[in-house]
């Protein structure tokens, strides 16, 4: 069964809520105020199916929504996710300022579809109501509901007159209607939050796009909260499973209402994330006042509204009848996504004066040039999902955009971003995608920071690959892939966790190399009764600094080893002192302190620190006051 909403629109008193209940039998004011003053208030809900015109049944589910001037901002909120609608005029009045409004609102919101009811056509006589006719085919005309294609129809909901044409054309419109996506990621806008006796929680909304069953797990936005699918119902009916299109009902667990309130987002779980800039293309009404650079506005999307200030890309004005791209700052984040259409209504008096399309809810916080932004948007507006996805990995330079966060930015499943990324020749590092252009760039910027590591160190043969990850800013995943890389390419060369650029070692001066061998010297013929390491570093021709690094070199070369804060010894010293305590084993299993001096001819202070070493080097074990020799 095809699910189509539809959603009302027109001045107030013009009878859309009449219409509605005259046509499903139901009566969609449900609040006891609206039902005291006899106007609507809040947006409300009904149903109806009918037989398509291909014989099919159609699931029409109404929204209808207030059309007091005061109740713009509840009208918002009901249109947003509408497939067709059917703009209500009131025979004996006719064009009146809100049906502007709301026609003006449906137009900026892109609906494609829809019918004209003229109501209340027993209340004025055939002349009058073909003039009225006449007018509103006028007012229409160029417009989505052009007469032209799309029928302008008189009914009176208090005589049944002229119904069944009402929904004959409703029938034809909505057979004509593109489903929505029931296999993309799911989202539903939550409009009404209650707690209903015997079930707790539950929200309903338009199903605007995928699908939820009981049991799913979904993301409450812009919470981010994990709520789970306690039950379905679908117009009213429960369900295992709604899908786009459809007017829906969720039991959720995991949630109170205090937790909840219509403008929030119900998606799936895991892909999407809040944010509080947007940006898009902004179009103003020519009837509008020109907007300035800076301006706050009131911004609706779906069923959230929130303050934003609007940021124009490259002019400092928006002209009536005019569009430009801009960003939007909201004072609340909100999940919004590419392709999402809003309207924004001026901040005093609150009118309605313009709208658009999200093309990026994740633009960067850095500083960009109006061209630079000015043509990701247009690739964001025009281009196709591959050119899409390239711009968006392109942008994100050498550190790249995960397939996680690439799904959620452009609102696609995993499943299809894995084929536009295998058909869009990026590359893939682990699980980020670089740019071939931002990968080379990476590459050459690591050659480049090597470089001038070897002329400024030429007493260090190596750097170590988390100094040079931090000096170019690069994520592990690319870091990693740069190295193969470049080591395939024979461009470095890598060693554990050294990397250096092939055939650069250490280059020493003369006085450099006499030095080293002072100090090595130094060390191997004093045994375990070693000097103090700036004692030998006093003696040396070199500098300090040049000193330090010859004894970093022979540290990093194992041909020192540094035993404590304060002791320094040569290698071969400590080779033969493990073997000497290996080879007690057999006779002399333990050994004190007191037998490790006598046998070393070392003070204490060298006693202990060496007995330490051995023990971390797995040679003794302390036990008590004595060591076991292992």
């Amino acid at each position: 069964m095809k699910s189509v909403i539809v959603g009302t629109a027109g001045h107030i008193d013009h009878g859309k809520t009449a219409l509605v209940k005259a046509l499903t039998g139901i009566d969609a004011d449900r609040l006891e105020e609206e039902k005291r003053r006899g106007i609507t208030i809040d947006i409300g809900f009904a149903h109806l199916e009918l037989p398509a015109p291909n014989g099919e049944t159609l699931r029409l589910g109404f929204v209808d929504v207030p059309g007091h001037e005061r109740f713009v901002r509840n009208m918002l909120a009901g249109i947003g996710g509408i497939d067709l609608v059917v703009l209500v005029i009131a025979a004996d009045e006719g064009v009146k300022p809100q049906t502007r409004e709301h026609f003006d609102i449906c137009r900026l919101l892109a609906v494609r579809r829809g019918i004209t009811v003229l109501t209340k056509s027993d209340a004025v006589d055939a002349e009058t109501l073909e003039v009225v006719r006449l007018e509103v085919a006028d007012f229409l005309r160029g417009s989505f509901l052009d007469p032209a294609h799309s029928p302008i129809v008189a009914a009176s909901s208090l005589t049944g007159a002229g119904l069944d044409d009402v929904k004959t054309a409703l029938a034809k419109i909505a057979s004509e209607v593109t489903v929505k996506d029931s296999t993309a990621l799911a989202r539903l806008p939550v409009d009404r939050v209650f707690t209903m006796k015997g079930f707790g929680t539950v929200v309903t909304g338009t199903l605007v796009a995928g699908s939820i069953r009981k049991e799913d797990e979904l993301e409450l936005f812009p919470a981010g909260k994990r709520v789970r699918v306690r039950g379905v119902q679908v117009h009213g009916s429960s369900a295992e499973e709604a899908i786009a299109g459809q007017r829906t009902a969720l039991n959720l667990a995991g949630v109170s209402t205090e937790d909840l309130r219509r403008g929030m987002m119900l998606a799936t779980a895991g892909t999407f994330h809040s944010t509080s800039r947007a940006d898009a293309r902004l179009s103003l009404l020519g009837s509008a006042k020109p907007l300035k650079d800076g301006a706050r506005v009131h911004f609706h999307a779906y069923t959230m509204e929130t303050i934003a200030e609007v940021r124009l890309y490259g002019t400092k004005q928006l002209k009536p009848g005019e569009e430009a791209f801009a960003q939007l700052r909201l004072a609340e984040p909100a999940l919004l996504l590419p392709g999402d259409r809003f309207i924004v209504r001026q901040f005093s008096p609150v009118v309605t004066i313009g709208g658009g399309i999200v093309l990026d809810a994740a633009p960067p916080i850095r500083k960009r040039g109006a061209e630079e932004v000015t043509a990701f948007l247009e690739t964001m507006l025009e281009g196709s999902h591959e050119q899409v996805l390239v711009a968006r990995v392109g942008r994100s330079g050498p550190a790249g955009l995960t397939l996680a966060n690439l799904s959620g930015e452009m609102n696609i499943r995993r499943a299809e971003a894995e084929t536009l990324v295998a058909r869009a020749g990026l590359r893939r590092c682990e699980g980020v995608l670089v740019s071939p252009v931002a990968f080379a760039e990476a590459g050459s910027n690591v050659i480049q920071v090597l470089k001038k590591f070897h002329d400024a160190n030429p007493l260090v043969a190596s750097m170590s690959k988390e100094a040079l990850r931090d000096r170019v800013h690069l994520g592990p995943e690319v870091f990693s892939s740069v190295l193969l890389n470049a080591t395939a390419d024979k461009k470095l060369e890598v060693a554990g966790e050294l990397v250096r650029l092939p055939g650069r070692g250490v280059v020493m001066k003369d006085e450099e190399s006499e030095s080293k061998k002072i100090i090595e010297q130094a060390f191997l013929s004093a045994g375990l009764r070693v000097p103090s390491l700036k004692e030998v570093l006093a003696g040396l021709k070199v500098d300090k600094v040049r000193a330090q690094k010859i004894v970093t070199l022979l540290l990093r070369d194992k041909v020192l080893i540094k035993i404590s804060d304060e002791l320094v010894f040569h290698q071969s010293a400590l080779a033969d002192l493990r073997q000497k305590i290996t080879a007690l084993k057999s006779t002399t299993p333990k050994i004190d302190v007191a037998r490790f001096k006598e046998m070393t001819g070392v003070s204490r202070k060298y006693a202990i620190p060496l007995l330490e070493y051995l023990d971390r080097e797995r040679v003794t074990r302390r036990v008590g006051d004595e060591r076991v020799i292992l």
